[in-house]
């Protein structure tokens, strides 16, 4: 139901498979959004590919190039350890787990709601 590589997020699990630099192509380019001058003039955007894999990882999520750099390559991290592991991955594992939690969550919200629901009705009832 989770598509494989959406399930990678910045998460630091122990049994991820490490990646060598000799692997990686990175590049700085412009960012985008908003920021203005200070977007449009630093190339602090960091863009990662994984050779083997073809998986390409793009993170601008700081104006720090140093603070991206360690961000896309976590990601990066996460996303190759999917690529292969699959179903089997500590990430793909998290991401079902929370997503169980999730639902769980709602349903117990559905229930509560039902109860002041009938809760609201007794009290209607009793008055007349």
């Amino acid at each position: 139901s989770v598509p494989l590589l959406q399930a990678a997020r910045k998460r630091s699990s122990l049994n991820l498979l490490e990646l060598s630099e000799a692997e990686l192509e990175e590049q700085f380019v412009r960012g985008d959004g908003p920021g203005g001058q200070a977007t449009n003039k630093t190339n602090n955007c960091v863009v990662l590919k994984h050779v083997p894999s073809g998986i390409v990882v793009k993170c601008h999520q700081t104006r720090s190039m140093e603070k991206n750099r360690k961000i896309a390559r976590e990601i990066l991290q996460e996303k190759v350890d999917l690529f292969y592991k699959g179903e089997d991955s500590d990430v793909f594992k998290e991401k079902k787990a929370s997503e169980k939690q999730k639902q769980e969550k709602k349903r117990r919200a559905k229930e509560n709601l039902e109860r002041k629901k009938l809760f609201k009705e007794m009290q209607q009832l009793d008055k007349e």
